[in-house]
């Protein structure tokens, strides 16, 4: 047998005692050969680390994130994420499936990376109806069977459509999980289960959904792991309360630490490892956030080669310098050195190569300014509004009423102290504009747009004034797609996203600053949250509580009712 590496004199991580022991490591075809307090340089290697005074523990693992988020495609993203120690994702390509429909999914698996990228097959495109919200591409039963068919795809992707799951027997989502349940009954059912309990979170279990990754309280995480789901934590989850509860009960084998999304700008900061930092401060022992980033999650989705440090296992491993703060000195892939501390974030030669209309498919008109006078048939100064309250913390909202002036026979948004939100159909199938009011989102005048806009990604522009607004609409057309922040007529951040209207293949640092000046320009304007850009873009997502607007309008999530805007007139 020949030994291509040794790691000699470090402590490592040891998996199932979750504590750290002084041992060498011997590596032979990029997999863990032998681990051993003996000296193995017997063994003949090629080559030895001195790794004293480092830690090496298992390369992290990310079981729900969708590499979308990152808004650099797959080859891209595979250097940034092994600089963080990432070593192996779950992706959920639901995005680009939204845009392309499974031409954007096959456009992902075909992609060559030195990150390992398993995929879970996008359940719910679109993420409700096409009765309530228009996609680009669909993914039905014939889909999914299609994909269950590929040896990356290990997991089936968080289904989301709670009146479908609850309520809908023979709904697509219920077909989709009840057919893969068939196909392939070992395969793990990802669930969007967010402010779910009691008899309904027993529905979401009925169907055959295991696991979820939404915003947790502590009352949610006792409830769903003690009735036997399995939850992963993302950033706003990930709270001294939450953690709190996890100790107390001994919940770790029941958790693992995840992403799900990290914009571009924050992946220049860290990626799960911001994650594992976060949790350590939260409360959670180091030795548990790393067994949490490794071994639980490599676990739910049935690998079997991967997530700790023993022979026969895959050798993607980091070597920390410092175990208090996980400062990364170098990372390994398959016993192979693929990053070191300091370096530059490795790159492919060439771009990726996608077909030509991926760089083209923003397909709507432009805005006039007779799109953003809104009528109103009544002789009365005020008229009674439905208005979506946003939230500070997270992406959840509230249905608020709230009074609005009528000026010459038209709703007089621009000096009510909402801001005027419109999601316009941009593939070309039927033209939709959805209308809404916002409460809390832009104080100044001014607008913003995208067509990052989950999950259909249809075009959106929200602001408080209507030249603004049609200025960053028409700005965003002439980008193909992106984020537009407009005051006064005068450009303050862009962000081209021209592949799909929703990905760059800029590098990553060049895509963050773009993308931090969008969110500074949104700051400018007033908007709080804490996630800005994930706040504006999920406020067409009509899965997430409690109301959100499509390019049919505005919905109430768990029941999908249609929401007026105007509630009623005087």
């Amino acid at each position: 047998m020949q030994i291509d590496l040794i790691i000699e004199n470090a402590s490592v991580f040891n998996s199932f005692l979750k504590t750290f022991e002084r041992k060498n490591i011997a590596i032979a075809g990029g997999k863990f050969y032998y681990i051993s307090a003996e000296d193995l340089q017997p063994l003949q290697p090629k080559e030895t680390v001195d790794a004293s005074g480092q830690y090496v523990i298992p390369g992290l693992i990310d079981i729900h994130m969708h590499i979308e988020s990152s808004m650099i495609p797959p080859s891209l993203f595979s250097g940034a994420a092994l600089s963080y120690g990432v070593t192996t994702v779950v992706a959920d390509a639901h995005e680009i499936t939204n845009v392309f429909g499974l031409e954007g999914m096959e456009a992902f698996l075909e992609e060559d990376t030195a990150l390992d990228i398993y995929y879970a097959i996008p359940s719910s495109v679109p993420s409700t109806t096409p009765e309530l919200e228009t996609t680009g591409g669909f993914i039905g039963v014939a889909e999914v069977l299609n994909l269950l068919n590929n040896p990356r795809v290990i997991a089936l992707g968080e289904a989301m459509n709670f009146k479908g799951i609850t309520s809908e027997p023979d709904s697509l989502i219920r077909q989709i999980l009840r057919e893969t349940q068939i196909k392939k009954p070992f395969l793990p059912l990802e669930g969007h289960v967010p402010r779910v309990s009691g008899v309904d979170l027993a529905k979401f279990m009925y169907a055959g959904i295991t696991a979820d990754h939404t915003h947790q309280s502590p009352e949610s995480i006792y409830e769903k792991i003690s009735n036997g789901m399995f939850l992963e934590f993302q950033k706003k989850s990930i709270l001294p309360e939450n953690m709190a509860v996890i100790e107390k009960h001994n919940f770790y084998e029941y958790v693992a630490i995840i992403t799900d999304d990290i914009m571009a700008d924050d992946l220049l900061d860290g990626h799960l490892d911001a994650n594992v930092r976060a949790a350590i401060a939260a409360g959670m022992p180091i030795e548990q956030a790393i067994y949490c980033t490794t071994y639980t999650p490599a676990r739910r989705m049935g690998f079997q080669d991967r997530g700790a440090i023993v022979a026969g296992f895959k050798a993607d491993f980091i070597l920390l310098d410092d175990l208090a703060t996980l400062e990364i000195n170098a990372v390994y892939k398959n016993g192979k050195l693929v990053h070191t501390k300091g370096a530059a974030i490795a790159y492919p030669n060439e771009k990726p190569a996608y077909p030509e209309h991926f760089y083209d498919s923003i397909h709507c008109r432009a805005l006039t300014p007779g799109d953003l006078r809104i009528p109103v048939t009544t002789t009365d100064a005020t008229v009674c509004c439905n208005v979506i309250q946003i939230q500070q913390v997270g992406t959840f909202t509230e249905p608020v009423q709230r009074e609005v002036t009528v000026k010459d026979g038209y709703l007089d948004w621009e000096n009510s102290g909402l801001a005027l939100i419109v999601v316009m159909e941009r593939y070309g199938k039927n033209g939709n504009i959805g209308f809404g009011l916002v409460e809390n989102a832009l104080t100044e005048k001014g607008a913003v747009a995208t067509t990052w806009a989950h999950d259909h990604h249809n075009l959106m522009v929200m602001g408080t004034d209507a030249e603004d607004m049609l200025a960053a609409q028409h700005e965003l057309l002439s980008l193909h797609g992106g984020y537009i922040v407009v005051q006064d007529g005068n450009i303050l951040g862009s962000c081209p996203l021209p592949i799909g209207g929703i990905l760059s293949d800029v590098p990553v640092q060049t895509l963050g600053r773009q993308l931090h000046a969008v969110r500074s320009a949104m700051v400018a304007l007033g908007y709080r949250n804490s996630n800005e850009i994930m706040s504006f873009s999920t406020l067409s997502l009509p899965v997430s509580p409690a109301i959100k607007i499509t390019d049919y309008g505005m919905m109430d999530v768990h029941t999908h009712a249609t929401i007026p805007l105007i509630a009623r007139e005087k």
